[in-house]
């Protein structure tokens, strides 16, 4: 009888514990030091900038987390976590949740390279060090605005993808429902569906996981989808995806290349800017957004976002691209390469550029604009229970404007990210890119898609960094190691003779 060893046990009182913690932190010093350092940066941030920083969008969030409904803009998957949070009335317990997401995506990031793909300690802290260091991400993460959430939501999935060499279909139904929650962040979680569900299908997983993953996505997504038709008479998502894209077509449209006939498609007509492309105003927000320049206003002050308005703006702009193409590709294209300059220019207009800057002072006094059955600055004072304007509190605030001047991420930096990913995509064509595949895809999916629906912004490029780095860091790991096919067999052993 062969004796057989006994599994080591573990200690599973509080000091055994604590001793593997200290082991972990141990083998891991150089990034638990860096998260550390990227901790109290965000501490610092919040005792500077209390209870929270606003954008123009975080008051529908709050709106909708005090009076439950589908929103006509924006999924509410953000408003859901602010009515989670609601009993605690604490904007700063809001922005904390968001700075501990912020940390989490560094942590699943470094946790994947190192575990997954053997990289260094060293080259895995630094591929997470954008997402812990540059100003703006922190800056993002003091707002009341879905872009933390959204950011750790494909984070997560990308990291639950590549983590497995084989998919279950267990693993494949929580990747969907992490998919489902990411689409009722932003609706352009549902596009990263598409893509999770091609790489598996091509990288041969079986269709069981994919199957399990649409099914678990599409319960919720219906369901929310079936809530909003409930309510706005409408299956759908939102009432403004058309209007967004009205919204890029604006600063080329030309209704004289669309022959629209005024009798017969009056409301198409309606949507004609009879200012010249040429000397339209510089952003194509101001087409939807801002009153002044804004064609939507005939229909009459809050019918922008209507299933009518939105279904004949969608129409409008379809009718545009397919006229003229041209001018699409070229606007798309412009704001594309827009993003990998190495300075940041003032776009789409000051109010907007200064509300991603730790200066801003535009929230230190809460507009009263209309809300749902209310205002925007009895709305968060509701919620808050209490003044809700930020307040800014010396030196933190002074150390912050300043880090903020020095410490970002460059977008020729994301740039040669993607061109370093597309590298190791290029050379491990032979295994249909590798899996620096996805996070690559998804990194250059995030930074097109704006580009191509609505209008580049700096916050939608942040998502895009994270994916960007473990894309050139998996590139960077496979270039060190030979291919399987690369490396040669041993010789085989000859036998001496006697």
């Amino acid at each position: 009888m062969v004796a057989v060893a006994d599994p080591p046990s573990v200690d599973a009182s509080p000091v055994g514990r604590w001793k593997r913690a200290v082991a972990l932190l141990r083998r891991h010093r150089v990034f638990a030091l860096t998260c550390a350092a990227a901790a109290v940066l965000r501490v610092v941030t919040m005792l500077g900038f209390g209870p929270a920083m606003w954008f123009n969008d975080s008051y529908d969030y709050v709106s909708v987390a005090l009076r439950p409904r589908p929103h006509p803009i924006r999924p509410d998957g953000y408003s859901f976590w602010l009515l989670i949070l609601k009993p605690f009335h604490s904007f700063g317990l809001v922005v904390f949740t968001q700075h501990v997401m912020g940390l989490a995506a560094a942590v699943m990031i470094y946790a994947l390279l190192t575990k997954r793909f053997g990289i260094p300690a060293w080259g895995a802290t630094l591929a997470a060090a954008p997402v812990l260091f540059d100003a703006y991400q922190i800056e993002l993460e003091q707002l009341v605005m879905s872009d933390t959430m959204f950011i750790l939501l494909v984070v997560g999935v990308v990291t639950l993808v590549l983590w497995h060499r084989t998919m279950s279909w267990k693993t494949g139904a929580v990747v969907g429902l992490l998919l489902a929650l990411t689409a009722l962040t932003r609706s352009i979680g549902l596009p990263i569906l598409v893509l999770i569900a091609a790489y598996l299908v091509v990288k041969r997983a079986g269709w069981r996981p994919v199957v399990a993953m649409v099914v678990a996505c599409a319960v919720p997504v219906l369901g929310y989808m079936s809530w909003f038709k409930a309510v706005n008479g409408q299956f759908a998502m939102t009432n403004s995806d058309g209007v967004i894209l009205y919204m890029r077509t604006a600063l080329f449209a030309d209704c004289h290349k669309m022959n629209i006939d005024s009798r017969k498609e009056l409301e198409l007509a309606l949507l004609c800017i009879n200012t010249p492309p040429d000397k339209r105003a510089p952003s194509a927000q101001a087409y939807l957004w801002w009153d002044e320049q804004n064609q939507l206003h005939v229909f009459g002050s809050g019918m922008k976002f209507t299933p009518q308005i939105n279904a004949d703006a969608s129409t409008f702009a379809k009718r545009a691209i397919l006229s003229q193409p041209g001018d699409y590709v070229a606007g798309v294209a412009k704001d594309f390469f827009r993003a990998f300059r190495w300075d940041r220019p003032q776009f789409p207009d000051a109010k907007t550029f200064l509300q991603y800057e730790f200066r801003n002072e535009y929230t230190r006094k809460l507009p009263a604009w209309s809300s749902y059955h209310s205002t925007t600055d009895r709305d968060a004072e509701a919620y808050e229970n209490g003044p809700a304007a930020t307040h800014v509190v010396s030196p933190w605030y002074d150390i912050m404007v300043g880090y903020q001047k020095v410490v970002r991420l460059p977008g020729i930096v994301l740039g040669l990210l993607l061109l370093v990913g597309l590298y190791g995509v290029a050379v491990r064509w032979r295994e249909l890119g590798g899996p620096a595949l996805l996070p690559w895809l998804g990194a250059v999916g995030l930074v097109l898609a704006p580009a191509a629906t609505a209008e580049f912004d700096y916050r939608y490029l942040l998502p895009a960094v994270p994916l960007a780095c473990m894309a050139a860091a998996i590139a960077l790991a496979g270039l060190r190691r030979p291919r399987p096919e690369a490396v040669e067999p041993p010789a085989a052993a000859v036998p001496e003779p006697a």
